[in-house]
């Protein structure tokens, strides 16, 4: 079993209120789920302009982590709404 994680930081456009960034952040969650992941706001809650995406995703194979999680970072960088400032990527497998 191979688990995959992606955390991404986002700085977001014209975003004022947190009721704005959420209707930023929704139907980027939205999109990202289409790959069968679970994916979450998870840092910077707090803030207007600033967000944390994680993603993770399970596979019998870390080829296809690899491609799903490839898949998903480019989907948040082809988002016109929210700047891809950072990308962190940890596979963790069976023998760890």
């Amino acid at each position: 079993m191979f688990v995959g994680i992606l955390e991404c930081d986002l700085l977001l456009g014209d975003v004022h209120s947190l009721k704005s960034k959420r209707a930023v952040l929704r139907p980027l969650l939205a999109r990202l789920r289409r790959w069968e992941v679970s994916v979450a706001e998870v840092g910077d809650a707090d803030l207007h302009r600033r967000a944390r995406v994680g993603v993770a995703v399970v596979s019998g194979e870390a080829a296809v982590v690899g491609r799903v999680l490839d898949a998903c970072e480019r989907a948040v960088a082809d988002d016109v709404e929210v700047q891809l400032l950072s990308v962190r990527r940890r596979l963790v497998g069976p023998d760890e």
